[in-house]
């Protein structure tokens, strides 16, 4: 942030009194502009034993697998913005179950939430325009290797040992800049 959005003057980066944390302050008006992280919200739908995941259409990670999942918009339940997510990347609607995970990602200042989410049939999209491609896979045939995001592949992982437990907590997690998955050097 360079201006303020208020008086459009430009702003200063220095921590305000009675604060412990540099931000945003506008050197005219004197409003302080804090900045939070991004909430991404999304599914794990399943039925039986197999598991749904898209083919990113958008970088990053153009091309690998995850979880129907992006930023919550205002507005909306944590539940709808997962569901809003999984509609629109797996053109599926499904029953939204119990939280899997919250996986915070502090060095890109996001948090990354799952819920189960039962699909009531196998019928998904073939693709959407953010999915080149959504499939249904055994849970032995995750593409594990070709996954695009850590928290993705934690979340999966953790669902696969709790799922048939009646009850479990929720995975609070995080993920650290040396658990970033690389690019294969091969890609198709």
């Amino acid at each position: 942030m360079k201006f303020c959005s208020e008086c459009a003057h430009p702003v200063e980066y220095k921590i305000p009194e009675d604060d412990n944390r540099q931000r945003a302050v506008c050197t005219q008006c004197g409003t302080i502009h804090y900045q939070n992280p991004r909430i991404i919200a999304g599914t794990i739908p399943y039925i039986k034993d197999k598991v749904l995941l898209c083919k990113r259409a958008i970088e990053p990670r153009k091309g690998y697998w995850t979880l129907p999942a992006g930023f919550m918009e205002l507005d909306e339940t944590l539940e709808q913005g997962a569901l809003r997510e999984t509609y629109e990347e797996a053109g599926i609607k499904p029953n939204c179950g119990p939280l899997v995970a919250s996986i915070s990602v502090p060095f890109i200042s996001q948090v990354h939430i799952f819920f189960a989410a039962e699909m009531a049939n196998e019928e998904h999209a073939l693709s959407t325009s953010e999915s080149t491609e959504v499939a249904l896979f055994d849970y032995e045939d995750i593409p594990w290797n070709e996954l695009a995001f850590p928290t993705v592949k934690k979340a999966l992982e953790y669902f696969l040992q709790v799922r048939h437990g009646p009850d479990y907590a929720p995975l609070i997690s995080d993920i650290q800049p040396h658990e970033r998955l690389q690019r294969p050097t091969q890609h198709s």
